[in-house]
C-alpha cells in the first residue's frame, strides 16, 4: 500500500479542531436550524467523525457526541424536511453510523424510515397532480438537495425494496418525458424559475438545469444507481437514455453548461471557463454519466465519461476557476469524485483519474504547507459545514489521501455512490 498523501494531515487537523462541540463559536451553532442541517450543521460534522471512527483514524466517542447533538430535540419531518435537513438528514448520519456499529440506532432509524417514506409518497402524489395539471416542476420537486432524487438516495440504502423508492423512481421517469408548455416542447424537468429556485428576471422563460445538486443530473444518478443495484421500474432504462441524449446534445468537449435557456440550444457552443464542480459542472455530470454507463453496460459511454472527467480535472482554465477546497465545488470534492470514478474505471481511465487525483490533492494541500495553519484558516473563512466548509473538506480528502474506499458510504448524500 502506498504512503498516505500529505493532504491527510490537513484532514486530520480539521477533525481535531472539530472534535469537541463546546469549542465551536456560538455564531456557528446558535441558529435554530443548525442542529438538523446536514449541509451546514451537526449531522455533517457527525459524518466526519463517523467515517474517521470507521477507518480507525478517530474515536467513536467523538462521533457519538456529535450524533447526540443532532438527535437531541424534535426532528422536522414532512414538507419542511429533505435530504439535507430534518428527518432524512439525521437518518443519513445514523445509517452511516450503523454501518460501523451494526444494530446501533435501530429504533431511531425505524421511526425516521417511516417519516422519510411517508414524505416521499406525499411528494410523489404532489408531483403526479402537478403533471396532470400540465404545470412545470420546481427544482425542489426532483433535485438532490431538496427533492425526490435526494430522498431516493436515502430510500435506496434504507428500504430498497419498499414502495416509496419505486414511486420515486416512477416520478423521475415521468420527469424525463417532454412536455408542451406555452406553445413549446420542453424537457419535462424544465422549470419556470431561475437556478435559485425562485423567479429570476435573468431567466424570463425559465431554464433547464444540468447540475447534480439542483438539476436533472441528480435524477440521472439515482436512476442509474438503483438500476446498478437491481431496482428497476417501467421505463427506467429509457429515461436514463433520454437524459444522456439531452446532455450529449449540450456537451462541448469535456464541458457541459450549468443550465440551458430557450435562447441557448447548447450544441456546438462552448461555455466560458467554469469550475468542474460536484454541484454544477463536469465532475458531477461525468460521474453521473459514468454511473449510467455502468448501469446500462455501455463501455464506450463509460470511457467517454471518464475521459471527460480526467480532461476537466487537468484543464488549467477550469482549475483556475476553482477557488476553494470545499466538497461542493472545491479541490477536495474534485479529488474525491476522481478517486470514486477511478475505482470504477478500466485500467487506462483509472490511471488518468488517479493522476488527476494526485494533482488535486497537491493543490488542496501544497507541499510544505502547515496543516494546522491551513485548517484554522479554513474554519475561520468557511466555517465547519459539510458542503462548503471544513468538515466536508476533511471528509472529501480522507479516501483519496489514503487511497482507500469510504467505509460508511457517507458520500451517498452527493449521489456519486
Amino acid at each position: 500500500m502506498n504512503a498516505p498523501h500529505p493532504a491527510l494531515q490537513l484532514s486530520d487537523r480539521i477533525a481535531d479542531l472539530l472534535t469537541d462541540p463546546a469549542d465551536l463559536p456560538a455564531a456557528w451553532t446558535a441558529h435554530p436550524s443548525w442542529r438538523q442541517s446536514l449541509a451546514h450543521g451537526a449531522p455533517g460534522i457527525a459524518l466526519l467523525h463517523v467515517e474517521r471512527a470507521a477507518t480507525g483514524r478517530g474515536r467513536w466517542e467523538s462521533a457519538a457526541q456529535w450524533l447526540s447533538i443532532a438527535a437531541n430535540g424534535p426532528v422536522t419531518s414532512g414538507p419542511d424536511s429533505y435530504l439535507y435537513y430534518g428527518a432524512p438528514a439525521l437518518a443519513h448520519a445514523l445509517h452511516c453510523a450503523a454501518r460501523t456499529r451494526p444494530g446501533a440506532y435501530r429504533s431511531a432509524l425505524a421511526h425516521l424510515d417511516q417519516a422519510v417514506a411517508d414524505d416521499a409518497l406525499r411528494r410523489c402524489a404532489q408531483a403526479r397532480t402537478r403533471l396532470s395539471r400540465g404545470d412545470l416542476p420546481a427544482l425542489a420537486e426532483f433535485d438532490t438537495i431538496r427533492g425526490l432524487a435526494g430522498l431516493g438516495s436515502l430510500l435506496l440504502r434504507r428500504e430498497p425494496d419498499g414502495r416509496a423508492l419505486r414511486e420515486v423512481l416512477s416520478c423521475l421517469v415521468n420527469l424525463t418525458e417532454d412536455v408542451k408548455y406555452d406553445g413549446h416542447l420542453l424537457p419535462g424537468w424544465w422549470t419556470t424559475s431561475g437556478p435559485s429556485g425562485r423567479p429570476d428576471p435573468r431567466f424570463p422563460r425559465g431554464h433547464g438545469n444540468n447540475g447534480l445538486a439542483h438539476g436533472i443530473t441528480g435524477p440521472l444518478a439515482l436512476l442509474s444507481l438503483t438500476l446498478l443495484r437491481g431496482v428497476e421500474v417501467n421505463g427506467q432504462r429509457e429515461a436514463i437514455g433520454t437524459v444522456l441524449t439531452r446532455l450529449e446534445c449540450q456537451r462541448s468537449g469535456h464541458t457541459w453548461p450549468y443550465w440551458t435557456t430557450r435562447d441557448y440550444a447548447g450544441a456546438g457552443r462552448k461555455p466560458s471557463a467554469q469550475r468542474p464542480s460536484w454541484c454544477y459542472g463536469t465532475a458531477g455530470v461525468a460521474r453521473a454519466q459514468q454511473l449510467a454507463a455502468l448501469a446500462l453496460g455501455d463501455p464506450l459511454l463509460c470511457r467517454a465519461a471518464e475521459e471527460a472527467l480526467a480532461a476537466a480535472l487537468t484543464d488549467t482554465a477550469a482549475l483556475a476557476a476553482t477557488t476553494d477546497l470545499s466538497a461542493c465545488h472545491g479541490f477536495a470534492g474534485l479529488a474525491h469524485i476522481a478517486h470514486r470514478a477511478a475505482a470504477d474505471a478500466d485500467p487506462p481511465g483509472a490511471a488518468r483519474l488517479r493522476a488527476a487525483t494526485a494533482l488535486l490533492l497537491d493543490t488542496a494541500h501544497p507541499p510544505h504547507a502547515d496543516p494546522d495553519r491551513q485548517a484554522r484558516r479554513l474554519l475561520d473563512e468557511a466555517g465547519p459545514a459539510l458542503l462548503e466548509g471544513a468538515a466536508g473538506t476533511a471528509l472529501a480528502l480522507l479516501a483519496p489521501a489514503t487511497g482507500t474506499p469510504t467505509a460508511t458510504g457517507w458520500d451517498a448524500c452527493l449521489l456519486i455512490s
